[in-house]
This record gives C-alpha cells, structure tokens and sequence, in this order.
C-alpha cells in the first residue's frame, strides 16, 4: 500500500518548509531511513527521510516550492502502483518569487539607490574561479540562499568552486561570476532602476516573526557597564602562547563569565512562561552567529561547568555548523541566556533583541583602547562595554546590576574564572 511523504516539522518552530532539493528521483528504490530531500527550514537546511520502504512513485513538488507543515511533498508505493488519488492539489509556490519583467536580457543590475549616480567606469572583471568538483554523489554542494541567487543570475554551479565548509558553495562565490544562461521565467526577482525585491527565505520569515513577538509585548530595559579588560587580555595571551593549538578568544571568556555570574544570580537565569517563572538550575548559554541570510543562537549547554577550552573548542564546532546549516534542532534551543558579540565588527555598544522565552541578552561591543584614570594617573587601558537587556517580566533593574556587577568582577579578575 502506497504511503503519503509529507512535509515534516523538521524544528521545534517550523510551520512550513522549502523544498531545496531531491535526493531521489522518481522510480528510484527507497528503503526506511534514506534521505529523499533537503528541506530549509526557518533554522537549518535539513534532512527529509523516508518512514517507508518501496519506490518513490511521485515527486509531488517541485525544488524551491515551500508548503506548509503536514502536506504531501511525495508517494512510496509498489511499481506501477496507482498513486494519483493520494497526492493533493497543487503546492503553493515559495514565497511568492514575483515574475520579471521581460526587458532586460542581461544580467540583473545591483541594487541602486532611489537617485541612480551616473556610471562608474568599467572596472576590470574579475576571473572566474575554477570548477568546483561534484560531491561523491555527482552533486555541486551550494547554500540554499546560493543556489537562489545563482538560479536568479543563470549562474551555473557546477563552474564555480566554494569557499564555504567542505567546499560548499555560498553567495560571496557568486560576486564575480558571469551568468550562463538566462534566469528562468518566474524564478528571478522584480529588477528596476531603484530597487530590488527578493522574497523572503525561511530564516528571515521567522526572524521577523520572532522580533515582533520579543519588541512589542516585553517590557525591556537595558543596563550598560564598562569593563577594564586589562587583566583578561594578560591572561588569554598567556592562555595561547601555553597551547597554541587550542587558543581561547575573547567571547569564549566573556562566555564563561556570563555563565559562572548566572550560576549566582539564578533569577537572571529564567525563561518567562505566561503564568509562571522557570529558574533554570542548569546554565545554558545560547551564543549569536550570524549565518548567510539572518542570525541563529547555538547553545553552550552547561556552560559553567565547562573550561575555557572545552567552550572554545565547541563555540567553534557550532558556530561553523551554524554557517553551514547543519545544526541540529536541539543544538540550537533551549538556551537560558544569550549573548550577542558584535565587537569583531568595531562596534563599540549596541542593545540586542531578547529571544523569548530567555528573560535576558548580553550585548558585547568591541575592545578598545582608552585613557583612563589608575592610582591618579591617566594611562592606557582595554575597556568593554557590555548592555544588558532585560524582561523587566522577570528581572527588576537591581537584580539586572547586581548581575552585570558580578560579571565586571569575574572579568577584571580573571583568576575568578578558574576558581
């Protein structure tokens, strides 16, 4: 008896899902366990297995058709099997790609501003990198925003050679490279003189959903410090020169700082639930990396009760996963806190957006170097600055400085840290 393929909650939040690409075709023999397709879903790029055995008898969709959760995607049946009654109306397409106008035959332009400057001149084009070879499937690895792009500018894939994770393919690839082809009807963006519209991918609908649900109904407040990180930046360089092999950053630190200054300050460490408060007596810290088309939070579990080391170790595992999007679901839920690091990109200060139902986030800017005032002196010192946003649901504004005093202390001692 033949057996319906549908569109699985592949994460915690998915509610609906884009067909990247299928694994098996159509008469092809599956057996329980066996990949059929890759799925985006609102995190990740995940695997869709088959739950039945046989062959599958119909590709119900099409790659880059999104469909909600629970709907038919496909059939598994005997050979020959009659399979038309079991697969349902036509999918919606993803995200409504618009059509484009049939003008312009050559590549899209970039976007331009409202007021277009005149041209610049012709700069010399870069070369094309070389091919990128096949997986062992005789499949081009790509991100699903790349090969988006690619199928919007009739780029081949298969001649260009990624930069990302494992030789994957991703859109910093695709700066340079000269259409092969022109973009199929239907697939590319609407394309004008003044803007560009490109539709939403998965992780950037639930980005926006999850900021409305954090900005309009928590009543937040935030809290900043500085921190003189002379004494950390002493520590971390000893810390490396002793193992450069397994070297520690700043935001591994900052990490298990956070972590140790949660295990004393539980009502920071609490998840707001509607009718009631969680205190987590575990400490899970969810840390920001931003991927290709949005942010995700991978956890730290029991961060606290890891070292330096072991934290570093793993932030680098996740983060690397996370811009590849191969996390799994669990590796990226059930923080108790996070913290956002944007001082890699000069940022000196910023607040960040509380992820419900976590009742507070860290914003770190970036390390710098300051006059200041030691002993009546004014010498050069490396100060941070960290803001706390805080669910005032959950944390009252002395419970939120209480909290950050402890982790200046932790940080300005750094021998705290190993303790």
């Amino acid at each position: 008896m033949a057996t319906k393929v549908l569109m699985e909650a592949l994460s915690p939040t998915m509610e609906e899902g884009r067909l990247v690409e299928w694994r098996k075709n159509e008469g092809d023999t599956v057996a329980v366990g066996d990949i059929l397709a890759e799925v985006e879903t609102d995190k990740a790029v995940m695997d869709l297995q088959a739950r039945a055995a046989g062959v599958l008898l119909k590709q119900a969709i099409t790659p880059g058709t999104t469909v909600p959760v629970g709907q038919v995607v496909g059939v598994i049946g005997a050979t020959g099997e009659d399979v038309s009654a079991l697969v349902s109306a036509p999918a919606r397409p993803s995200a409504a790609a618009p059509k484009a106008p049939a003008a312009p035959a050559a590549p899209p332009a970039p976007v331009a501003a409202a007021s277009a400057p005149p041209a610049p001149s012709p700069r010399p084009q870069a070369p094309a990198p070389p091919p990128a070879p096949p997986s062992a499937a005789g499949r081009v690895k790509a991100s699903p925003l790349a090969r988006k792009v690619a199928a919007e500018r009739g780029v081949d894939l298969a001649g260009v050679r990624g930069s990302g994770p494992e030789g994957r393919i991703v859109v910093r690839d695709l700066e340079h490279v000269e259409a092969s082809a022109p973009a199929a009807a239907g697939a590319a963006p609407v394309v004008s003189s003044g803007f560009e519209d490109v539709p939403l991918t998965q992780i950037r609908k639930t980005i926006a959903k999850r900021l409305t649900q954090s900005i309009g109904p928590v009543p937040t407040f935030y809290l900043t410090t500085e921190i003189d990180m002379e004494r950390v930046a002493e520590a971390r360089e000893a810390l490396n020169q002793s193992a450069p092999d397994q070297k520690v950053s700043f935001n591994d630190i900052i990490i298990k700082a956070v972590a140790l200054a949660l295990r004393q300050h539980r009502a920071c460490n609490a998840w707001w639930q509607d009718d009631r408060i969680r205190y987590w007596n575990d400490v899970h810290v969810s840390m920001a990396v931003a991927v290709e088309d949005g942010l995700i939070t991978p956890v730290i579990r029991f961060a606290d009760q890891k070292s330096l080391r072991q934290i570093g170790a793993e932030a680098k595992d996740l983060a690397a996963r996370a811009r590849d999007r191969r996390l799994k679901p669990e590796e990226y839920t059930g923080g108790t806190f996070s913290v956002s690091n944007l001082g890699m990109f000069d940022i000196d200060q910023f607040t960040a957006v509380i992820n419900p139902p976590e009742a507070g986030i860290l914003a770190v800017g970036s390390i710098v170097q300051k006059p200041v005032v030691v002993n009546n002196a004014v010498v050069p010192r490396r100060r941070l600055r960290v803001t706390m946003s805080c669910d005032h649901r959950v944390i009252d504004g002395a419970t939120g400085a209480a909290f950050l005093r402890t982790l200046k202390q932790m940080l300005e001692n750094p021998l705290a840290l190993v303790w």
